[in-house]
């Protein structure tokens, strides 16, 4: 080749214009992405749950292990013996005036008491055959979570209960074998003051009752 030839072939490249390289777009594979989408959904749906799981129980804790809870819809005021539907009672038509919230060493009346738990109110009830140190448990376990001036809490013996000692809300109940059980408490707790039986804030003083504290 001679010299004018590659002259000419030198000016011919850098006359070209330079071409720009289009790199191929990237693949993901179908898969990989349908897995990273079910991920961030999965992650979405958690984070739901625990949030409506925050505000659904009602209360300042969870409700214990063993709670059985059912819808009492009877709010009715009557005059006399009503017939309930479980022993003791956890709601349902009752007498106009509630059951004084406090401490009592003898059996009290099931219509009254029943308003007192549609006041929010508490009802701790025990066979009255159980050993004398579970009811002084019992007596220290009500009278430290007292709620307020209203206290939100009642003690009593009761006869012919399925447990030895039966925790009662409106529309919730926890039988236990031992004052110790740590779920009495959890379930004061819950329901102490709360808004269960429609009447939250009502009185649990200035009914019928004279408790010993």
């Amino acid at each position: 080749m001679g010299k004018q030839a590659r002259n000419n072939r030198r000016m011919s490249s850098r006359a070209e214009p330079r071409r720009n390289v289009v790199l191929p777009a990237r693949r993901f594979p179908l898969g990989a992405i349908a897995v990273a989408a079910g991920i961030v959904v999965v992650a979405v749906v958690v984070v739901a749950v625990a949030f409506a799981a925050a505000f659904t129980t009602g209360g300042s804790g969870s409700v214990p292990q063993g709670t059985q809870t059912f819808v009492e819809n009877d709010h009715t005021h009557v005059s006399g013996t009503v017939t309930y539907d479980r022993v003791p009672p956890a709601g349902g038509a009752h007498n106009p005036t509630p059951l004084n919230c406090g401490v009592y060493d003898q059996l009290v009346p099931n219509e009254n008491a029943v308003h007192s738990l549609e006041h929010g109110a508490v009802w701790i009830t025990y066979q009255p055959t159980i050993a004398a140190d579970q009811i002084a448990l019992l007596r220290q376990l009500v009278t430290s979570n007292y709620v307020g001036s209203e206290r939100y809490l009642i003690l009593s013996p009761y006869s012919g209960i399925p447990s030895p000692i039966v925790a009662s809300a409106w529309g919730a109940q926890l039988g236990v074998d031992l004052a110790s059980d740590s779920r009495l408490a959890v379930f004061i707790r819950q329901f102490a003051g709360g808004g269960q039986g429609g009447e939250k804030g009502a009185a649990c003083t200035g009914g019928v009752g004279s408790p010993l504290e």
